[in-house]
């Protein structure tokens, strides 16, 4: 049976009174494996991509997403069938997405083992990192919309207040995508900050909502390399964390021409990049 997205347990809680026994919920982490399946010479051939750390649900969302985000597959109309492991008979068969693309998305193995890397402690600089990104087709996102910045300010609150799963468990992130106004259009949550990215860029491909110039997203922690690059490779022009960036990740900010804020509070924020797309005193 497939897995939610809390786990019940029963844990003691302890404090000046001494001790209790308590019923609480955690959030279920549990590795999910992402394969292509493509046309060959010899037919079709199975590669497996990556494996990653998730909250289960929306899993094919979590695998298309992670495909464009890495510049894997960049036009969602090549994707044929997402599917869960076929085989009745697997080990973990919620755990294994199958993602089954067409020719026209001219897959390369090879060059996917070639030029994947895990990008936090890689040791790559990050001049070939921002190479990379070119490489795989990341363009700047375009002039995009402007925001006031009192809308802003009330991102970080508007996501809070919709986070189901952190009020049953305290321990999820989140990403939301917003309009210009300020209206929430789509929020995930995972363990993962990456996963909880790809799953809504995942969900707006496969439902055919992209392009995203017109939007901003807001994530729950700091603003990473790897969250940067997936916005950049969306084409989104405004990323706001909650939390602090990192000096890569203003560094991607800046030479793609986004908008990268920081420290997201009710009462203010910082901007790092592209402070022309958020208007106010």
């Amino acid at each position: 049976m497939r897995s939610q997205g809390t786990t019940a347990l029963e844990v003691r809680r302890f404090n000046a009174a001494g001790s209790v026994a308590h019923a609480d919920h955690v959030a279920t982490e549990e590795p999910m494996e992402i394969r292509i399946v493509s046309p060959s010479p010899d037919g079709l051939r199975t590669d497996s991509v990556s494996v990653t750390m998730r909250t289960p649900g929306h899993d094919f969302e979590l695998a298309v997403g992670f495909l464009f985000g890495e510049g894997i597959m960049r036009d969602p109309a090549t994707v044929l069938d997402v599917s869960y492991c076929p085989d009745p008979d697997a080990e973990q068969l919620y755990n294994v997405v199958n993602v089954v693309l067409s020719e026209e998305a001219a897959f390369d193995a090879d060059r996917l083992r070639r030029n994947f890397y895990t990008t936090s402690s890689c040791g790559v600089c990050g001049k070939a990192s921002l190479e990379m990104l070119q490489t795989v087709g990341a363009r700047c996102p375009g002039p995009g919309p402007v925001l006031d910045a009192d809308v802003v300010r009330s991102l970080p609150g508007r996501l809070r207040e919709a986070q189901p799963l952190f009020d049953e468990t305290g321990g999820l992130h989140a990403a939301g995508l917003f309009d210009a106004a300020g209206c929430l259009l789509t929020l995930r949550e995972d363990v993962g900050r990456h996963n909880a990215m790809d799953k809504l860029i995942g969900h707006h491909l496969l439902e055919g909502i992209a392009p995203f110039g017109s939007l901003a997203v807001l994530v729950s922690g700091r603003a990473s390399w790897e969250l940067m690059q997936k916005a950049v490779m969306a084409g989104i022009p405004t990323l706001v964390a909650v939390g602090a960036p990192s000096s890569l990740a203003v560094e991607l900010a800046r030479e793609f021409g986004m908008t990268l804020a920081g420290f997201a509070r009710d009462d203010g924020f910082n901007v790092y990049a592209g402070a022309e797309r958020i208007a106010g005193r």
